[in-house]
């Protein structure tokens, strides 16, 4: 396989379900009680943390990062950054993930346990709970101890079941974790307990990317064959299941998916160069677009809220270097934007700046762009190898990427002519 192609599985592992209309109450445990040395103090405003972050930015004319992270000891596979807090956490090639201070690059948690890659990692939506998935089928926990800030964390659980992580998810307002594995099951747990709530069996191909939508209700996954199926995360029966003996439907494997803001849609990159968008409220295929090179699949979707009526954008980026913008109301190319190597990931930055999207790419580079003037307003430079994962934080204001070179750097977002963080 090429490079672009060998990213493929780990970064479909990066790339909350506590819910009353379907998690009973009952079910819901407790917080365990936690016990643990008293944590140290920390600052947690946001403004100090970034001011320290642009003081130690590089002056280095080919890297613009503020601050790196070099601990891992060879390719770094996935990055997340804290919901609130200026903590991310990475894993690698080593084995090792870690929880680390993104101001200094201090070492928070040294993250143990995995015999095989950390290839995908997550917070939990409240920052709570940090997890990490590997190649050796293991899903490792960690909650922080105390109240008083995020320096001090113990090890809550490891989950077991998959044959090889392909990645996680949390739900987006409980303590719910779903992860794809390569064995073609999806399985769902509720933490802190670690119980299994589900083995979803459907697929017939490793299931490399997934997601809950947004509202919480329903998972949508996809396999290497080519199989989309919609869950009720109650059931483990499909919803609906749209598969490649549909020609309408044969994208020759699914490579990514996203769902719009509303939960109504789902858009699904394919690993030739098909682009589908699907109701989910029917079942049905709303659109076919196609817009990059065939046979050169789609790595990353994300979702631009540029339209008047709300209805918004999809982005889609692919291995042939080109992000395209389509809008949804239409179903028309806006605009493509370029890379001069593969798309790896695409970030949407929160409201207010809902018009910024984010880049990262095999090219060693990630670009911050204004979607809706088209407009490149930032180039981030510093990596000696391709870029495999990225995240935002601090509202945005900061991206912070994992390298194939090893190393993690931290970048502001958007920088005004005299060099200051734009907030």
């Amino acid at each position: 396989m090429d490079r672009t192609e060998d990213q493929h599985d780990h970064e479909r592992e990066q790339q909350d379900m506590e819910e009353e209309h379907f998690i009973d109450q009952e079910e819901v445990l407790a917080e365990v009680p936690i016990d643990g040395d008293q944590p140290m103090d920390e600052d947690d405003e946001a403004e100090d943390t970034l001011g320290e972050m642009q003081a130690g930015s590089s002056s280095h004319a080919e890297d613009n990062s503020v601050q790196s992270f070099p601990n891992h000891q060879s390719s770094v596979f996935s990055v997340a950054v804290h919901p609130t807090e200026a903590l991310a956490v990475s894993g690698g090639e080593d084995d090792l993930g870690y929880i680390w201070d993104i101001t200094d690059g201090e070492v928070i948690v040294k993250l143990t346990g995995h015999s095989d890659s950390v290839s995908c990692v997550a917070w939990s939506h409240d920052g709570e709970i940090v997890s990490t998935g590997g190649m050796d089928g293991k899903i490792r926990l960690w909650r922080r101890v105390g109240k008083e800030n995020y320096r001090t964390w113990e090890f809550l659980t490891e989950l077991q079941g998959p044959d090889e992580v392909m990645f996680i998810r949390w739900h987006p307002k409980g303590t719910v974790l779903l992860a794809g594995s390569n064995d073609s099951t999806l399985w769902l747990w509720q933490l802190p307990s670690g119980n299994t709530m589900q083995v979803f069996a459907g697929h017939s191909g490793a299931v490399q990317c997934g997601e809950f939508t947004p509202d919480g209700k329903r998972i949508v996954s996809a396999c290497a064959d080519g199989t989309l199926i919609l869950w009720d995360p109650r059931s483990p029966t499909p919803v609906f299941k749209l598969t490649a003996e549909d020609g309408r439907f044969n994208l020759d494997g699914i490579t990514s998916i996203g769902v719009n803001p509303t939960s109504t849609l789902a858009v699904v990159g394919g690993a030739a160069g098909g682009v589908r968008v699907i109701s989910l409220t029917k079942g049905d295929i709303v659109a076919t677009l196609g817009g990059h090179t065939e046979g050169e699949s789609i790595e990353a979707v994300t979702f631009l809220d540029l339209t008047a009526n709300g209805t918004g954008y999809a982005v889609t980026g692919a291995t042939d270097g080109k992000i395209c913008l389509w809008d949804l109301s239409t179903m028309r190319l806006r605009a493509t934007l370029e890379h001069e190597d593969a798309i790896t990931t695409l970030l949407s930055v929160p409201s207010p700046k809902n018009n910024l999207l984010v880049s990262a790419s095999a090219d060693k580079t990630l670009r911050t762009w204004d979607a809706r003037t088209e407009t490149l307003l930032r180039t981030h430079k510093g990596h000696n190898g391709p870029i495999l994962g990225a995240s935002l934080g601090l509202e945005g204001s900061v991206i912070v990427s994992a390298g194939d070179d090893g190393v993690c750097l931290v970048f502001t977002t958007e920088e005004t002519e005299d060099g200051l963080l734009q907030r």
